[in-house]
């Protein structure tokens, strides 16, 4: 990330901001901008490889630079960096094309962790924020799911694999998995299997909806 978009329009946090993108990319090139208007110029005048987006600005949203940019340097990746945590702010962003979400009351340190997945393609967000857009989804698709039957019949799920699939769909891996529930990968490898099958699904993405309908992430 050596050219970066940094729109924030109070000084103060702009100052913030930039020392924690040089945090994280120490050889990046930023340029600052305080307004939609000024951002607009600066990606029509230079490429960026990241955009670091407030929301709420005097002249307009923050959104309107996301998509901008997306229209102009499709490489290009935002981050909406906010205060702003509802959907009526989140998924807008999200549908003009913010690869990422972040809130400004985390710490710094915080935030910087979340930057570093950058690197590894993966899409900063807050924790909040992930949960926000899991239930979301799900929601959207719950009826769907409500139309098959989830388990075979005649079949329940114990205790034991609900808490193995709660964990599953939360994005543990088995071996944190056995570390929490103090069992060993291999024990928690046959729970997944056996899950699996009663549930009649095949991916993560899949778990996480079912453990939506069955009321985990509510425990």
């Amino acid at each position: 990330m050596t050219r970066i978009l940094l729109l924030e329009d109070l000084p103060e946090i702009r100052v913030w901001l930039k020392a924690l993108a040089l945090q994280v990319f120490p050889e990046a090139q930023i340029t600052e901008a305080a307004r939609v208007h000024d951002a607009r110029e600066q990606i029509s005048a230079q490429r960026f490889d990241l955009a670091l987006v407030d929301l709420g600005l005097p002249d307009g949203s923050g959104v309107e630079v996301v998509a901008a940019l997306r229209e102009a340097q499709p490489e290009a990746q935002s981050v909406v960096v906010t205060i702003h945590d509802d959907d009526d702010h989140l998924f807008p962003a999200l549908q003009a094309g913010a690869f990422g979400y972040l809130l400004k009351e985390q710490s710094r340190e915080q935030l910087a962790e979340q930057l570093r997945r950058i690197s590894a393609g993966e899409p900063p967000l807050s924790p909040s924020i992930a949960r926000r857009v899991i239930q979301y989804f799900a929601a959207q698709q719950r009826s769907q799911f409500r139309e098959k039957t989830p388990l075979m019949p005649g079949v329940t799920l114990t205790e034991r694999e609900n808490e193995v699939l709660l964990r599953v769909a939360k994005g543990f891996t088995l071996p944190e998995i056995g570390v929490q529930l103090n069992l060993s990968r291999h024990t928690i490898a046959d729970y997944v299997k056996q899950i699996y099958r009663k549930l009649n699904v095949s991916s993560r993405a899949e778990v996480a909806l079912e453990a939506q309908r069955l009321g985990l992430f509510r425990r």
